[in-house]
């Protein structure tokens, strides 16, 4: 009998001995878990500069980097504002979001903060109150507007006629790029939209858009295309009617996102502009959460990543190399 007792003693003190160690291996990989972070984005396919985008997100966004993250993709800004909800729900600890729109986040942003959960955002900004996120890490699109309407503005055109070929509407891309030469337009006789519409960022449309002009017969000398991609579709019209383009050539090309092969467009002379918009923005975000999670505030709410425009008469194979994405 008192040999079964001491047999369950021992037994007894095992398992306690076993508890006791698994509640403080628990307790130290809580101590040392992983940063939880739901991540919306737009569609990676969405254009070179996206891919670009999304390949630096998850290069930095990893378990070993210290997260344990999980990604949404979409166009549409319901569905990305859906996806937040969802990634509030599960408790993630920080919501990372390029928005596909710039409304109707106040909403979503106002119930991650009441649950505790930091708010950056990142490439686009978005219209709520600064209050509802912790940063923005984001391309000046208004600039990039403002410094490819200059540009066009030094070619010293008689007169002004343009394709202008717009992005997703009510994205920040296409708000900004779109501003600038709207105001333009407004402000100078000589500038004059031929037609304005959106191929929401696709080749294949901003091809259909530029064949449309050129059936009707409707004079125009510049394409002001707001992604690379649409103005490649925007060319391949022009080829097609034998139409010349860039330098020498009868129509003004003008892009935006600094794609490696846009930039090669420019080095050959078949465009004429293309604008940056620096899509490396994740190690600007990692910086800022290992900084709150050490205590530290961010020191600016709104970064604007430095970008630039090229011009075909002055971009050199060292531009192509080192600024194409």
């Amino acid at each position: 009998m008192k040999k079964l007792l001491l047999t369950l003693m021992v037994m007894l003190l095992a398992v306690t001995v076993v508890f006791a160690n698994g509640a403080q291996e628990a307790a130290a990989s809580d101590e040392g878990g992983l940063i939880r972070v739901g991540i919306i984005n737009n569609d990676p396919n969405e254009s070179g500069y996206r891919t670009a985008n999304d390949n630096d997100m998850k290069r930095v966004f990893t378990e070993e980097n210290g997260y344990d993250a999980s990604f949404y993709y979409s166009l549409r800004n319901d569905e990305q504002i859906a996806a937040a909800q969802n990634f509030i729900q599960n408790e993630v600890d920080y919501l990372l979001i390029s928005a596909a729109g710039t409304a109707g986040w106040d909403s979503v942003l106002q119930d991650a903060q009441n649950a505790g959960i930091g708010v950056i955002l990142f490439d686009r900004t978005i219209d709520a109150d600064e209050s509802l996120y912790l940063a923005s890490i984001v391309s000046d699109m208004a600039k990039e507007g403002e410094t490819a309407v200059a540009w066009l503005e030094s070619q010293n055109l008689d007169e002004y006629n343009i394709i202008h070929i717009q992005g997703v509407m009510g994205s920040a891309a296409q708000v900004g790029r779109t501003g600038a030469l709207d105001a333009k337009v407004a402000s100078d006789p000589k500038w004059n939209i031929v037609t304005q519409q959106t191929a929401e960022w696709n080749a294949e449309t901003a091809q259909q858009i530029t064949q449309a002009v050129i059936d009707a017969g409707t004079p125009f000398n510049v394409i002001y295309a707001e992604n690379d991609d649409m103005a490649r579709g925007a060319v391949a019209a022009l080829d097609r009617a034998n139409i010349s383009h860039g330098v020498d050539g009868d129509v003004i090309i003008m892009g935006f996102d600094t794609n490696k092969w846009a930039l090669e467009e420019l080095l050959a002379g078949r465009w004429n502009y293309d604008g940056q918009c620096n899509p490396f923005q994740a190690s600007y975000i990692d910086e800022i959460i290992k900084n709150l999670e050490n205590g530290i505030q961010p020191e600016q709410k709104v970064i604007y990543l430095e970008e630039r425009g090229f011009d075909a008469e002055t971009i050199t194979q060292a531009d192509v190399d080192q600024y194409g994405i």
